[in-house]
This record gives C-alpha cells, structure tokens and sequence, in this order.
C-alpha cells in the first residue's frame, strides 16, 4: 500500500472522526452494509499480495459484523522509541479518499471513502491484525482508541478481522449486503 494512504504522524484525528459521526447519511448511505464494503474494499487491497485472498462476513446476533481477511495485515513498523505502531487506518482520514473527486466507487455505487467511516460510526470496533512480524489487537469506541495495542499468540497465518457493531440508526439484516455482492459468503452466527 502506498505511502500516502495515511499520515503516520497522528493516531487520532478528532475532528475527522466528528465530521463523520455528524453526517452518517453522507459517509454511510446504506448503513451496515455500506460500512462492511468499505472493509472488504480495505481486505480486498491486503489481499492482492496473494492469489487465494479470502474474506467472510459473519453477522452476529447481538448486531456488531466481523470481516476476516488472509491478506498480509495492517502495515506496522518500529517508531523512533522502539515501539510498535500501526498505520492509523481506523482513526485519520484515507488521504486518496477524502475530498478529492473521483473517489473509488463501492459496489453499492457510493464513494469509498476508508476504515475510519466504519470506526467512527461504530460503537465499538475491535481491528485483529496478523502479521509475519507480530500479532495484536486494539479497540475503538466511536473511532478512538480506548487500548493501545496489545500483543496476541502468533498462529502462523496472517490477515485482519475487523469486528464492529455499527450505531443502532444504521444497522440492516444480513441479507442487505448480497444485492450488491451476490458472491459473498455471508454467515449469520448463532
């Protein structure tokens, strides 16, 4: 992924994640199932480093959705402290698509605009990320970050699994998502 999909700089842009939260008409048109394509548009591009990339929507019974991917993980690196951090996808905007015209179109046919949409607008969002060089997992509530990172058991496999539970305003059932992505696998957990 490009260098300037995010500034590295910042964790937390405050003010993005207000603009979001005050016009979800605008940044999730569709509710819930605008939010999961914006993650399998982000699970889509971690994906193309391999041929077999996967993802699996599960809707759960208490309302949140998980999206698990097997792409390569969220970029991390070493700061100048020693410290692992990650790229900021959840709370800072996605510089290539956020004002700017002619952004990427979903399937749904609205513009993609990145993952902070899907944290901002989320009560809760918990981002599990695997990578050759390290596991961990963080969560948000209404797009910040209320952990640091905190390390998991490596288990030989890398990809990320993005579970949130969208603001009540903008849940829809499961099925809502297949007209504009027939061939997904979507489960629904007991």
């Amino acid at each position: 992924m490009s260098e300037l999909t995010h500034d590295w700089a910042g964790d937390v842009d405050v003010d993005h994640l207000a603009r979001i939260r005050r016009a979800p008409e605008e940044f999730a048109p569709g509710g819930a199932a605008h939010l999961v394509l914006e993650v399998l548009a982000y699970a889509a591009e971690e994906a193309e480093t391999r041929r077999d990339g996967r993802a699996r929507v599960t809707w759960h019974p208490d309302g949140s959705i998980s999206v698990a991917d097997n792409g390569r993980g969220t970029d991390t690196r070493v700061d100048g402290r020693g410290r692992t951090v990650k790229k900021p996808i959840m709370a800072t905007k996605d510089l290539r698509f956020f004002d700017l015209p002619g952004a990427q179109l979903l399937p749904d046919g609205h513009p993609r605009r990145g993952m902070s949409v899907v944290a901002a607008l989320s009560e809760w969002l918990a981002h599990t990320n695997r990578r050759h060089n390290g596991s961990w997992t963080q969560r948000y509530e209404h797009g910040i970050p209320v952990t640091d990172l905190i390390p998991i058991a490596d288990d030989g496999t890398t990809g990320t699994t993005v579970h949130f539970r969208p603001r009540e305003d903008l849940r829809t059932p499961a099925g809502a998502l297949e007209q504009w992505w027939p061939q997904l696998s979507i489960e629904t957990s007991p």
